[in-house]
């Protein structure tokens, strides 16, 4: 077995191991303190595993093809540090809570499935590694057992099953047009553009993709879900989980063949909804819910990208998209994180910690210098001068006048002892969180090819990256003095469709309240993860 077999093996295989290995009792309510680990494979398979090799492992009746390409490797790279340093922080976070047996299970089953998607080579692994992801992010959810967070949980699982089956339905439809039904996901966009039903398997994939990305107008299950959630778990699903479905559009679809107007309806969808997020997110109070919308904004971005780059048949839409992501996720998970420290530090100590979170905050906006600003500047060769550039623009305006609102939101979660100190052990893995939102964005810009220091500090680049920030902070501080009249509006906003969703839903909400607390338990739970355990273990030990 070479170094790429091994890494990418362990990639998945690790955080199934400590998985099985909660099987036992004893492991399990031992096993907080190692989530870190479960991630290391991942970041280390991002910088050695070689691009482009296809690993299979295990044999024609249990395959488990895997790859990285460099879109996966940037993404791949990215959220193993974010998993790495929320496994850190999650650690002090629950201390000794009760339901760390839950929490751990539930975070290692969405570990192997996040980083799972960004290697699998093949559409069944693909598929079953993003259903394990839905599975695991449904627990976390739940994890806190309140019946806000069963009512998340519930709303979350019906929007991911629903996705799922579209996404399943493309799958099916795509092998079936595939030269002699390959399951390789590098076959897939040649597969769909010669395909008879090349539009109906567009549709399915961008609309199933669409609803895990949150694309506006089923995107409500985000600010639900995010905000029932544990914060190191929000972190994960804002930062890295979501990108599953970044990585899935960016695979699948024939970037360089698609219809136009295909092309051309998703990039509108994507920043309409990027500057409706903004327009709800501005009337929350939570920080949580804050940053959910900005997640649907930027994710909104992310989609508009990939749009762009099928109108225009430009295949560097596929890096630029993994480009404007990796910043994303980094960028998101250490403002989650954020939340959870401020609402510990003390008056005396909240500088030395807002601080921080502002620059990166509005950095997302486009501050010059930071990672915004260069993942803008790159989107500018797609997104051009005219509609879709106007409106990227309004949505860098927007973005910088949510993101403040969100630090005055977090500044009023402030802890009453002024003498107050967040742990330590929530502090580091923050720090170090942040610290890479801004390095690691330069180094990927630096060596992508085709980008260099003196283009990101033109003058140009820099002024085109202020005067939205100018604009947007002008617009921030008038709502903060004036913008108290603003209607409230509930999470998930979309209030018809979150009100018969609830109502669908009540019986379901119910059936996890039970399935929770068998969960915890853990005889049932333990059988669906050893038949899961098994199932990749036969893959992996037999590998060929």
């Amino acid at each position: 077995m070479n170094t790429t077999a091994f890494l990418l093996g362990a990639t998945v295989g690790l955080p199934l191991a400590m998985l099985f290995a909660c099987l036992w009792q004893p492991l399990r309510e031992r096993m907080l303190p190692w989530l870190a680990i479960g991630a290391v494979p991942g970041l280390f398979a991002s910088w050695f595993a070689g691009r482009g090799e296809l690993i299979v492992f295990g044999n024609a009746q249990v395959p488990l093809a895997l790859a990285i390409d460099r879109p996966g490797g940037v993404l791949l790279g990215v959220a193993a540090l974010l998993w790495i340093a929320g496994g850190a922080y999650a650690t002090t976070y629950l201390g000794e809570k009760s339901a760390r047996g839950h929490f751990v299970v539930c975070w290692l089953m969405t570990l192997a499935g996040c980083l799972g998607v960004f290697v699998a080579a093949d559409m069944a692994s693909f598929y079953a590694l993003l259903a394990l992801l839905s599975v695991g992010t449904t627990g976390l959810v739940l994890s806190e057992g309140t019946p806000r967070a069963y009512r998340a949980g519930a709303i979350y699982i019906g929007m991911a099953l629903f996705a799922e089956a579209l996404v399943l339905a493309g799958m099916v439809l795509t092998v079936v047009s595939a030269p002699g039904n390959s399951l390789l996901i590098s076959a897939a966009p040649a597969a769909i553009d010669a395909s008879p039903w090349r539009i109906e398997i567009l549709v399915l994939l961008i609309a199933g993709f669409g609803i895990k990305a949150g694309l506006v107008p089923l995107h409500f299950w985000i600010p639900l879900a995010h905000g029932a959630a544990p914060v190191p778990a929000s972190a994960l699903l804002s930062g890295a989980v979501v990108k599953a479905a970044v990585i899935g559009l960016i695979r699948f679809m024939p970037i360089e063949s698609a219809p136009w107007a295909v092309g051309a309806t998703v990039a509108m969808l994507g920043l309409l909804g990027a500057l409706y997020a903004v327009l709800v997110g501005i009337t929350q109070s939570h920080p949580k819910t804050v940053l959910a919308y900005s997640s649907v904004s930027q994710m909104g971005v992310i989609v508009a990208i990939i749009g762009m780059g099928m109108a225009a048949g430009d295949g560097s839409a596929r890096l630029i998209a993994a480009f404007y992501a990796a910043n994303h996720v980094l960028a998101k998970g250490a403002l989650f994180l954020a939340v959870g420290v401020v609402g510990l530090t003390g008056a005396r100590r909240l500088p030395a910690m807002l601080l921080p979170a502002a620059v990166i905050a509005v950095g997302l906006g486009g501050l010059p210098l930071t990672g915004g600003a260069l993942t803008k500047e790159v989107a500018k060769s797609l997104m051009g001068d005219g509609p879709a550039g106007v409106l990227a623009t309004l949505s860098a305006i927007g973005t910088t006048v949510l993101m403040l609102h969100f630090i005055f939101c977090l500044r009023a979660t402030v802890a009453e002892d002024d003498e107050a100190r967040a742990p330590s052990g929530l502090v580091l893995p923050w720090l170090v969180t942040a610290g890479a939102s801004i390095v690691i964005p330069w180094a990927l810009y630096l060596t992508a090819g085709g980008y260099s220091l003196p283009d990101a500090l033109a003058p140009k680049a820099l002024w085109s990256a202020l005067w939205p920030i100018a604009v947007g902070s002008l617009l921030a501080f008038g709502l903060a003095r004036w913008g108290r009249s603003l209607p409230r509006l509930p999470e998930g906003d979309v209030v018809v469709a979150l009100d018969a969703a609830t109502r669908a839903v009540g019986p379901v909400s119910a059936v996890f309240g039970r399935l929770d607390a068998v969960l915890r338990r853990w005889p049932a739970a333990a059988m669906s993860l050893l038949s899961i355990a098994l199932l990749f273990g036969v893959a992996i030990v037999g590998g060929r």
